[in-house]
């Protein structure tokens, strides 16, 4: 693929390789607006990391986590004048140390010191807490951390469940760059959607773009101008600051490095440039919700907030294990009955007053998108859905069309509207979608399938049809959902059925980019639930954005998929589906087991790891959600 930004206003705030930045946007054809952002300062006088030494050098500290190399030598020069640094380095080399990447362990070897562990790429804190898990038990250890900037609290928070005791040090601080002329101009071209791509390569360059912001008065400006400029980071650290920040990040290099970072965002500017502006263009306007049911223990929960207990709903919980739901479908086929906004809103709110569950997710079904893009879609009794036109190359991926006219689905917006008005006004509403992955597999095999040949053979294909069609998908995806949250959805889901035929290498490189970008133009502030099932390897794959809560399926213990994905995010699951045809008391266990695995974490959504079998007996569904209400009693 040409790595070409085509003539796009690119701009980026690096500080100690600005010139290097300049020269290699302007080798891809893009126009640079380069701005220092910060400046290193160290902490002076600074007593604390003295005690951080004075302590290492006394035996107290057995374990030492470098976070970078600016911040070892600091802490060498913060302690110089007061401590033997011959002693201090002794002692380093008496106790671990781990290093977060190559920069710190560059920085030991420079005093002839060689550090015990080096974390690898991508040198997140995830990875430091990988490496501590499979290399170094810290249970009643003391950790030493040196960190820089602003705290890391979910390293903190994961080395302290690991039973360590957790001395931080910080040796310095990020502040503005002496003159800032070039940065307050880039902020304000910034907020006036004067750039076309942001390219950040620290997660400190965020934090003061958003100092910058505030010292010119301009922050829900630049906020506004962002969710309309398409951001590339240099990797998982910045992203992470970018989504606790609540910016979109749409595009990750494969390996953290400035070159990866601008090639790739040259290669694919132009595209996510244009998919911008069509969404601008083809979506809804949107204004923040402020509904009764956004207080609700549902909603709480997504946000990760403390709440009473967990809250409940089932996948498939208006089916055909429901008497009323077969009345219902027994008078027209199933496509009939998805183009009826008022019999969907009927068989979901039956279903909702019959469990009495906590959220109700829209009655609609995944492939009714495919149909205004040009796909023949039919339900066959006894086969399910099938496609009667699946693209196989390039020719007839170039044949699908854009949803450029999302209101040939109106019929799913007016079931949302329909939904939300019969709905008491406590209970949240979740829209929903197919995932790229799983939208592009029924494209391609026309059909269900086991082994996804098809669908593999154009993935790995090198003459751009997948990516051309995940484009078209995704931006379809995008509006699609932003239009169900502009009807009254207050949360939308993402159901990626067919991802576990995916290895986690093939996920990142074929369907992670266009989920980021899916997530990232959905509306600010509205709850994603990314779920895909069959393959709990993918788990950490799908943290999505600061909003997004991960769905769980039956095939992984509920607090070791947690722990996989963080315990700063929400998730939801995952009890298997199966567990519904056996008994009320074999129910009760397994709820038991469950939220007893979820120790009062808040965050947690109870559901299934899956939909409702159609041979579930209507009252053990009822009697799943009466046991997850009474277990907090």
């Amino acid at each position: 693929m040409e790595s070409n930004f085509n003539g796009l206003q690119v701009a980026a705030l690096e500080s100690r390789r600005a010139d290097d930045m300049k020269r290699l946007i302007e080798r891809c054809g893009g126009v640079p607006h380069v701005s220092p952002s910060m400046r290193e300062v160290p902490i002076e006088p600074n007593r604390a990391a003295i005690d951080f030494a004075y302590r290492l050098m006394t035996g107290h500290i057995s374990v030492v986590v470098l976070m970078t190399g600016v911040g070892f030598r600091y802490l060498l020069r913060a302690v110089e004048r007061h401590l033997d640094q011959q002693r201090l380095l002794d002692s380093l080399s008496d106790v671990i140390t781990i290093c977060r990447g190559p920069k710190p362990a560059a920085a030991m070897r420079e005093h002839g010191l060689n550090p015990t562990h080096r974390v690898p790429e991508p040198n997140t804190w995830r990875e430091v807490l990988d490496l501590i898990d499979q290399q170094v038990p810290i249970s009643n250890q003391v950790v030493g951390l040196q960190e820089y900037g602003i705290t890391n609290a979910s390293l903190v928070a994961g080395l302290e469940a690991r039973g360590a005791t957790v001395e931080a040090v910080r040796v310095y601080g990020w502040e503005f760059p002496e003159d800032t002329t070039l940065l307050e101009e880039n902020v304000r071209a910034l907020a006036d959607g004067r750039r076309d791509m942001l390219l950040l390569t620290s997660a400190h360059q965020v934090v003061n773009m958003l100092r910058m912001a505030e010292q010119l008065n301009i922050i829900d400006a630049l906020r506004d101008g962002l969710h309309q400029t398409v951001i590339a980071s240099i990797g998982p650290t910045t992203s992470q600051m970018l989504e606790e920040c609540g910016i979109q990040v749409d595009l990750e290099p494969a390996h953290p490095k400035m070159g990866h970072l601008v090639t790739e965002s040259a290669q694919r500017g132009c595209s996510l440039v244009d998919a911008r502006k069509r969404w601008k263009v083809v979506s809804p306007p949107l204004e923040q919700s402020n509904h009764p049911s956004n207080d609700s223990l549902f909603m709480r929960a997504c946000r990760g907030e403390k709440t009473e207990r967990s809250p409940v709903w089932l996948m498939r919980q208006a089916g055909r294990y429901m008497t009323e739901y077969r009345e219902v479908r027994a008078k027209q086929s199933f496509l009939d009955l998805c183009r009826d906004p008022q019999l969907c809103s009927e068989v979901m709110c039956t279903a909702v007053d019959r469990l009495g569950v906590d959220a109700a997710i829209i009655f609609s079904d995944l492939l009714p998108i495919l149909m205004p893009m040009g796909f023949d879609l039919e339900y066959v009794k006894g086969d399910g859905p099938v496609i009667h036109n699946p693209v196989r190359d390039l020719d007839g991926i170039k044949q699908v069309r854009s949803l450029d006219h999302p209101e040939e689905l109106d019929f799913v917006y007016e079931t949302v509207r329909r939904t939300r008005a019969d709905l008491p006004e406590g209970v949240p509403v979740i829209g929903f979608a197919g995932s790229p992955f799983t939208l592009a597999s029924y494209a391609i095999e026309g059909a269900g399938s086991k082994q996804y040949v098809n669908t593999k053979k154009l993935m790995v294909s090198e003459d751009g049809g997948w990516d051309a069609l995940m484009e078209k998908l995704s931006q379809a995806i995008t509006v699609y959902l932003n239009y169900q949250i502009a009807a009254g959805a207050q949360c939308v889901q993402l159901f990626d059925s067919w991802a576990g035929c995916l290895s986690p290498q093939q996920y990142t490189k074929y369907v992670l980019p266009w989920m980021k970008q899916i997530i990232a133009g959905i509306a600010p502030g509205v709850p994603v639930i990314n779920f895909a099932t069959g393959n709990p390897e993918l788990l950490p794959l799908l943290r999505g954005d600061r909003r997004t809560v991960v769905g769980v399926d039956w095939r992984i213990p509920l607090d070791v998929a947690w722990q996989r994905i963080g315990h700063d995010k929400s998730v939801q699951g995952n009890m298997d589906p199966a567990v519904l045809l056996s008994n009320p008391d074999r129910i009760r266990v397994e709820v038991d087991k469950l939220l007893r695995s979820v120790a009062g974490r808040p965050g947690h959504i109870f559901n299934l790891g899956h939909g409702v079998h159609k041979e579930t007996p209507v009252e053990n569904a009822i009697a799943l959600v009466e046991c997850v209400k009474q277990w907090s009693e």
